[in-house]
């Protein structure tokens, strides 16, 4: 809806973003033609987690973050873990963290299936959302709840149930699945890797809008695989590379006038964390067959469009499949669940890739297991700086458009980054003012 300010000036209102998670409202501005300003507004109330984990027992993190997020709760409880284990000087043994690896190759599916389908694909395509575009995309949409099921069937098979995981603990899992149990998942994870790698050229076939950011990519580095659970290093395209114990020392949070939303600068600047990020510092580590795939679309080893952020979560998505396949065809029974976890004072910093970026836990106990302190900084808060410059690149490159042209496309700019703004509802108050 737009109206006329007595001003002269223009106010655009959305009462809806679609496809999103959570509350948002966007103010811009302009003058004389130009972009004045740019605020993305996040509604988003306190919850406490934070502040509820303190006074509450080690081996609690794992079961009350999962609830944060109902898309993506193993990146919650694989960062908690992380951290406690580092705290207690725990080490887990190869097969823990392959099974820890397949959870979060469930979750990753299950993400990335529905944002490039349900939530992203529908922009490109010209439909309001994923029930329009069933009308006459109707095989594409039943591949993309066949690919989200293998997800969701994977978290089950191995978290316990496919939202907020049971099966997971401090030093491990309660119970690992057996060879049975995860071999009859085999034959439509099999079917979901062709799907997937189909999916490739079909995303990069889209239409895509002409933007290139300078953002600096900032994302986990592992020794010898695609960061997905951990990673012993951050690594940016500046260059730096720190041990993740140091990830305070260079990442802020802090507030803004106009979010309740916490954002975040790393060494004083803003950064960007996701797909992207991961995509652009971790290539050499894709599978071959990725790397073929993605250098196919034609977006190179470096991709600093954000709208092409969709090419590299179908990447991402083909290659949770090879691995979750790759872990499934390696396993036998008899492994123990899990490894003995003593408590003991200190504080540590777990870390692991989300599916929309670098999620990171800090936490503090005593000698006793009581959490003293706790730190949780999911990657949307990151990412809050860099939607705004997003926001003010596609209003200042888009000027020309009229106010509904102008919306859908910041809309667009939003949900690229696919994210969770909250769990709540899905709303978003734009306003443009024009003078």
């Amino acid at each position: 809806m737009t109206h006329q300010l007595k001003d002269g000036g223009q106010v655009m209102q959305v009462g809806m973003l679609a496809r999103v998670e959570g509350e948002g409202g966007m103010h811009i501005e302009f003058k004389d033609g130009k972009v004045e300003s740019v605020k993305l507004n996040i509604f988003e109330p306190p919850r406490f987690y934070e502040g509820f984990l303190r006074g509450r027992k080690f081996t609690e993190p794992p079961d009350i973050t999962a609830r944060i997020c109902g898309i993506c709760p193993v990146a919650y409880q694989s960062a908690s873990t992380e951290a406690m284990e580092t705290i207690c000087g725990a080490a887990t043994t190869p097969e823990i963290q392959e099974m820890r690896r397949l959870l979060y190759c469930g979750e990753w599916i299950e993400s990335h299936a529905l944002h490039i389908f349900m939530l992203h694909a529908p922009d490109f395509l010209g439909y309001e959302g994923a029930i329009e575009m069933a009308a006459d995309h109707p095989d594409v949409v039943k591949m993309a709840l066949r690919l989200k099921k293998c997800g969701n069937d994977l978290m089950t098979a191995v978290g316990g149930r496919a939202i907020h995981p049971v099966n997971v603990k401090v030093g491990g899992f309660y119970r690992m699945p057996t060879v049975a149990e995860l071999l009859r998942l085999r034959p439509a994870l099999e079917q979901g890797l062709e799907d997937a790698y189909a999916a490739i050229p079909l995303v990069a076939s889209f239409d895509f809008p002409e933007m290139e950011q300078p953002y600096t990519y900032v994302a986990l580095r592992h020794p010898d695989r695609y960061p997905l659970e951990r990673g012993t290093h951050v690594v940016t395209t500046t260059g730096l590379r720190i041990p993740v114990a140091e990830i305070p020392e260079h990442i802020t949070e802090f507030h803004v006038e106009h979010s309740n939303a916490l954002h975040a600068s790393f060494d004083g600047q803003p950064y960007f964390v996701g797909p992207l990020a991961r995509y652009v510092l971790n290539f050499d580590q894709l599978s071959p067959r990725a790397q073929e795939a993605a250098l196919a679309t034609g977006i190179g080893r470096e991709c600093r469009n954000p709208f092409k952020s969709i090419i590299v979560r179908a990447v991402e998505l083909a290659y949770a499949f090879e691995e979750a396949l790759r872990i499934i065809d390696g396993w036998v029974d008899g492994h123990a669940p899990s490894v003995p976890v003593t408590p003991q004072e200190g504080e540590a910093i777990g870390a692991s890739e989300a599916p929309r970026g670098l999620i990171w836990h800090r936490y503090r106990i005593d000698a006793d297991g009581i959490i003293q302190d706790a730190q949780i900084v999911p990657p949307t808060s990151q990412n809050q700086a860099s939607i705004e410059m997003d926001l003010r690149t596609a209003a200042e490159q888009w000027t020309d458009l009229d106010d509904h042209m102008l919306t859908h496309r910041c809309e667009e700019a939003i949900r690229n980054y696919d994210p969770c703004i909250s769990c709540a509802t899905h709303f978003l108050d734009l306003r443009v003012k024009r003078s």
